[in-house]
């Protein structure tokens, strides 16, 4: 008997670029719709992630002191609970630190 239930997965990452990909393959990869994936910080500020990368990663290897590097960015995505392995799996390829569901 096939599992029709929706659940809510929230995966942290340290990186905007992380999240970003995992939004991607999401989208690509599974056909998970554009509208039922969602990006936030999860703390109340804005941020770019709690780790420097690209953008936010000055010259020679130091940090730009005016990164926004206020916490974890946090992916959501609503999904039938059959695809849970595959977005699992996705987060995990992309480093999430923390996945968790309603």
């Amino acid at each position: 008997m096939a599992d029709h239930r929706t659940l809510t997965i929230r995966a942290n990452f340290d990186t905007r670029e992380a999240a970003d990909l995992a939004v991607e393959h999401l989208v690509q990869q599974l056909g998970i719709p554009l509208p039922d994936v969602f990006v936030q910080s999860a703390a109340t500020a804005n941020t770019s992630g709690s780790k420097a990368w690209g953008g936010d990663a000055a010259h020679g290897g130091g940090t730009r002191d005016d990164a926004l590097l206020a916490g974890d960015v946090v992916v959501s995505v609503d999904i039938a609970a059959s695809e849970l392995p595959k977005v699992n799996r996705i987060f995990g390829d992309l480093g999430a630190m923390r996945v968790s569901r309603d």
